[in-house]
Protein backbone atom coordinates (compact mmCIF):
# COMPACT_ATOMS: atom_id res chain seq x y z
CA UNK A 1 0.00 0.00 0.00
CA UNK A 2 1.92 2.92 -1.14
CA UNK A 3 -0.20 5.45 0.87
CA UNK A 4 0.70 8.75 2.80
CA UNK A 5 0.78 8.35 6.70
CA UNK A 6 -1.31 10.78 6.76
CA UNK A 7 -3.86 9.15 4.52
CA UNK A 8 -3.48 5.86 5.99
CA UNK A 9 -3.85 6.47 9.08
CA UNK A 10 -7.27 7.90 8.69
CA UNK A 11 -9.00 4.75 9.21
CA UNK A 12 -6.48 4.21 12.34
CA UNK A 13 -6.61 7.11 14.14
CA UNK A 14 -10.12 7.81 14.15
CA UNK A 15 -9.64 11.38 15.40
CA UNK A 16 -10.19 13.03 11.91
CA UNK A 17 -12.20 13.45 8.63
CA UNK A 18 -11.41 10.22 6.64
CA UNK A 19 -11.09 10.85 3.13
CA UNK A 20 -14.78 13.09 2.96
CA UNK A 21 -16.46 11.28 5.56
CA UNK A 22 -16.61 12.53 9.27
CA UNK A 23 -14.51 9.41 11.61
CA UNK A 24 -17.81 9.83 13.56
CA UNK A 25 -20.07 8.70 10.21
CA UNK A 26 -19.59 5.26 11.30
CA UNK A 27 -20.52 3.28 13.80
CA UNK A 28 -20.72 -0.33 15.70
CA UNK A 29 -24.43 -0.04 15.83
CA UNK A 30 -27.49 0.07 14.00
CA UNK A 31 -27.30 1.67 10.13
CA UNK A 32 -24.24 2.93 10.59
CA UNK A 33 -22.82 -0.25 12.09
CA UNK A 34 -20.33 -3.15 10.16
CA UNK A 35 -23.27 -4.36 7.65
CA UNK A 36 -23.51 -0.64 6.31
CA UNK A 37 -19.87 0.56 6.30
CA UNK A 38 -19.67 -0.29 2.72
CA UNK A 39 -22.74 1.90 1.62
CA UNK A 40 -21.45 5.38 3.71
CA UNK A 41 -18.95 6.67 1.34
CA UNK A 42 -17.23 5.82 -1.85
CA UNK A 43 -14.13 5.56 0.07
CA UNK A 44 -15.47 2.58 2.44
CA UNK A 45 -16.17 0.04 -0.82
CA UNK A 46 -13.64 -2.08 0.29
CA UNK A 47 -15.59 -2.91 3.92
CA UNK A 48 -17.68 -4.72 1.58
CA UNK A 49 -15.91 -5.37 -1.61
CA UNK A 50 -12.14 -6.36 -0.09
CA UNK A 51 -11.24 -10.40 -0.41
CA UNK A 52 -8.40 -10.17 2.29
CA UNK A 53 -10.76 -8.41 5.05
CA UNK A 54 -10.08 -8.35 9.00
CA UNK A 55 -10.56 -10.14 11.35
CA UNK A 56 -10.85 -13.87 10.10
CA UNK A 57 -11.10 -17.04 12.05
CA UNK A 58 -7.37 -18.28 12.66
CA UNK A 59 -7.61 -21.91 11.25
CA UNK A 60 -6.45 -24.49 8.66
CA UNK A 61 -3.35 -23.47 9.26
CA UNK A 62 -0.12 -23.55 7.36
CA UNK A 63 3.41 -24.79 8.81
CA UNK A 64 6.11 -22.13 7.83
CA UNK A 65 9.55 -20.57 8.97
CA UNK A 66 8.50 -17.46 10.61
CA UNK A 67 10.88 -15.18 10.97
CA UNK A 68 11.36 -13.69 14.91
CA UNK A 69 9.76 -10.26 15.71
CA UNK A 70 12.24 -8.42 17.13
CA UNK A 71 10.08 -5.70 19.57
CA UNK A 72 12.08 -2.51 20.42
CA UNK A 73 9.75 -0.29 22.62
CA UNK A 74 10.58 2.44 24.72
CA UNK A 75 8.09 3.96 27.22
CA UNK A 76 6.53 6.70 24.84
CA UNK A 77 2.63 6.77 25.26
CA UNK A 78 1.94 10.33 26.04
CA UNK A 79 -1.73 10.55 25.04
CA UNK A 80 -4.90 8.39 25.96
CA UNK A 81 -7.98 9.48 23.89
CA UNK A 82 -11.44 7.93 23.75
CA UNK A 83 -12.74 8.47 20.25
CA UNK A 84 -16.18 6.78 20.39
CA UNK A 85 -15.15 3.61 19.01
CA UNK A 86 -12.28 2.77 21.28
CA UNK A 87 -9.61 3.62 23.64
CA UNK A 88 -6.24 4.48 21.78
CA UNK A 89 -2.60 5.18 23.09
CA UNK A 90 -1.08 7.09 20.86
CA UNK A 91 3.02 6.65 20.61
CA UNK A 92 5.70 9.11 20.25
CA UNK A 93 8.31 8.26 17.50
CA UNK A 94 11.23 5.88 17.95
CA UNK A 95 9.39 2.45 18.95
CA UNK A 96 10.28 -0.30 16.24
CA UNK A 97 8.90 -3.81 15.53
CA UNK A 98 11.36 -5.68 12.83
CA UNK A 99 9.82 -8.30 11.29
CA UNK A 100 12.76 -10.38 9.13
CA UNK A 101 14.97 -7.56 8.55
CA UNK A 102 12.09 -4.84 7.74
CA UNK A 103 11.28 -2.36 10.59
CA UNK A 104 8.11 -0.72 11.25
CA UNK A 105 7.66 2.90 13.87
CA UNK A 106 4.81 1.75 16.71
CA UNK A 107 2.16 4.55 15.95
CA UNK A 108 -0.74 3.49 18.86
CA UNK A 109 -2.40 0.80 20.41
CA UNK A 110 -5.89 0.50 20.89
CA UNK A 111 -8.76 -2.61 22.42
CA UNK A 112 -11.58 -4.39 21.28
CA UNK A 113 -13.66 -6.34 23.52
CA UNK A 114 -14.37 -8.89 22.59
CA UNK A 115 -11.78 -9.58 20.75
CA UNK A 116 -12.07 -9.15 16.80
CA UNK A 117 -9.90 -12.30 15.70
CA UNK A 118 -10.77 -15.77 16.77
CA UNK A 119 -8.14 -18.52 17.28
CA UNK A 120 -9.71 -21.88 16.17
CA UNK A 121 -12.97 -20.83 16.44
CA UNK A 122 -12.76 -19.05 19.85
CA UNK A 123 -13.48 -15.40 20.59
CA UNK A 124 -11.33 -13.87 23.79
CA UNK A 125 -12.87 -11.20 25.96
CA UNK A 126 -10.22 -8.70 24.77
CA UNK A 127 -7.84 -7.96 22.34
CA UNK A 128 -5.26 -5.29 21.93
CA UNK A 129 -4.08 -3.76 18.66
CA UNK A 130 -0.35 -2.56 18.34
CA UNK A 131 -0.68 -0.70 15.00
CA UNK A 132 2.95 -0.24 13.02
CA UNK A 133 3.95 1.68 9.77
CA UNK A 134 7.34 1.78 7.68
CA UNK A 135 8.65 4.42 5.89
CA UNK A 136 6.31 4.15 3.05
CA UNK A 137 2.81 3.98 5.16
CA UNK A 138 2.75 -0.13 4.89
CA UNK A 139 1.09 -1.17 7.63
CA UNK A 140 1.60 -3.92 10.31
CA UNK A 141 -0.39 -5.20 13.56
CA UNK A 142 0.63 -7.50 16.35
CA UNK A 143 -2.43 -8.32 18.34
CA UNK A 144 -2.51 -9.64 21.58
CA UNK A 145 -5.48 -11.70 23.16
CA UNK A 146 -6.89 -11.47 26.79
CA UNK A 147 -9.09 -13.76 28.53
CA UNK A 148 -10.81 -13.46 32.04
CA UNK A 149 -8.86 -14.71 34.77
CA UNK A 150 -6.51 -12.16 37.30
CA UNK A 151 -5.58 -9.17 37.56
CA UNK A 152 -3.45 -7.29 34.53
CA UNK A 153 -1.31 -4.82 36.47
CA UNK A 154 -0.04 -3.78 33.11
CA UNK A 155 -3.09 -2.78 31.65
CA UNK A 156 -3.53 -0.53 34.80
CA UNK A 157 -1.29 2.15 33.38
CA UNK A 158 -3.63 2.60 30.98
CA UNK A 159 -6.93 2.49 32.80
CA UNK A 160 -6.48 4.36 35.47
CA UNK A 161 -6.04 7.83 33.14
CA UNK A 162 -9.04 6.14 30.41
CA UNK A 163 -10.91 8.80 29.15
CA UNK A 164 -14.70 8.26 30.39
CA UNK A 165 -16.25 10.17 27.45
CA UNK A 166 -16.43 10.52 23.29
CA UNK A 167 -13.58 13.45 22.20
CA UNK A 168 -11.99 13.47 25.89
CA UNK A 169 -8.03 12.71 26.43
CA UNK A 170 -5.23 12.42 29.11
CA UNK A 171 -1.77 13.32 28.59
CA UNK A 172 0.55 11.25 30.79
CA UNK A 173 2.55 12.26 32.80
CA UNK A 174 4.38 9.23 33.39
CA UNK A 175 4.99 7.33 29.29
CA UNK A 176 2.88 4.14 29.32
CA UNK A 177 5.04 1.24 27.84
CA UNK A 178 3.21 -0.78 25.45
CA UNK A 179 5.77 -3.83 25.87
CA UNK A 180 4.77 -4.51 29.46
CA UNK A 181 1.21 -5.35 27.78
CA UNK A 182 2.87 -8.39 25.53
CA UNK A 183 3.45 -12.05 26.73
CA UNK A 184 7.53 -13.28 27.00
CA UNK A 185 6.84 -15.25 24.13
CA UNK A 186 6.34 -13.80 20.74
CA UNK A 187 5.60 -16.74 19.12
CA UNK A 188 2.93 -15.93 16.17
CA UNK A 189 0.22 -16.48 13.49
CA UNK A 190 0.96 -14.29 10.13
CA UNK A 191 -1.81 -13.46 7.52
CA UNK A 192 -2.65 -10.64 5.14
CA UNK A 193 -5.40 -8.66 5.97
CA UNK A 194 -7.02 -4.96 6.18
CA UNK A 195 -7.72 -2.28 8.65
CA UNK A 196 -10.83 -3.48 11.04
CA UNK A 197 -12.42 -0.25 10.86
CA UNK A 198 -13.70 2.11 7.62
CA UNK A 199 -11.71 2.56 4.75
CA UNK A 200 -11.13 -1.26 5.32
CA UNK A 201 -7.75 -0.42 3.59
CA UNK A 202 -6.01 -4.40 3.02
CA UNK A 203 -2.10 -4.77 2.68
CA UNK A 204 -2.03 -4.65 6.21
CA UNK A 205 0.51 -7.72 7.78
CA UNK A 206 -1.03 -9.31 10.58
CA UNK A 207 0.98 -10.96 13.78
CA UNK A 208 -1.47 -12.59 16.19
CA UNK A 209 0.53 -13.53 19.01
CA UNK A 210 0.08 -17.01 20.02
CA UNK A 211 0.00 -16.40 23.81
CA UNK A 212 -2.60 -15.12 25.49
CA UNK A 213 -2.55 -12.84 28.59
CA UNK A 214 -4.94 -12.45 31.48
CA UNK A 215 -7.30 -9.44 32.62
CA UNK A 216 -9.60 -9.59 35.08
CA UNK A 217 -13.57 -9.26 34.59
CA UNK A 218 -13.92 -5.75 35.99
CA UNK A 219 -11.03 -4.51 33.35
CA UNK A 220 -12.99 -5.84 30.61
CA UNK A 221 -16.26 -4.32 32.06
CA UNK A 222 -14.61 -0.77 32.56
CA UNK A 223 -13.26 -1.00 29.55
CA UNK A 224 -16.90 -1.97 27.63
CA UNK A 225 -18.53 0.54 30.37
CA UNK A 226 -16.51 4.01 29.24
CA UNK A 227 -17.41 2.48 25.06
CA UNK A 228 -21.34 1.63 25.78
CA UNK A 229 -21.14 -1.17 22.91
CA UNK A 230 -19.33 -4.29 21.73
CA UNK A 231 -16.58 -2.79 19.12
CA UNK A 232 -15.65 -5.39 17.15
CA UNK A 233 -16.42 -6.22 13.83
CA UNK A 234 -18.09 -9.48 12.97
CA UNK A 235 -15.54 -12.19 11.38
CA UNK A 236 -14.21 -11.98 7.72
CA UNK A 237 -14.57 -14.45 5.27
CA UNK A 238 -11.02 -16.08 4.86
CA UNK A 239 -11.00 -16.92 0.97
CA UNK A 240 -8.23 -17.65 -0.42
CA UNK A 241 -5.34 -17.00 2.33
CA UNK A 242 -2.88 -18.85 3.59
CA UNK A 243 -2.32 -18.62 7.48
CA UNK A 244 0.88 -19.73 8.83
CA UNK A 245 1.85 -20.74 12.35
Amino acid sequence: MKKSIAGMFAGIAFGVASMGVLASDWSYEGVEGPEYWGNLSPDFVMCKSGKNQSPINITNLVKGKLPRLDVNYSAAGKEIINNGHTVQVNYQPGSTLTVDGHSYELKQFHFHTPSENHINGQPYDLEAHFVHADKDGNLAVMAVMFKVGKENQALNAVWKDMPEHKGDKVEEMHAIDGASLLPKKLAYYRYNGSLTTPPCSEGVVWLVLKDVQEVSADQVAKFAGVLEHPNNRPIQKTNARVVIR
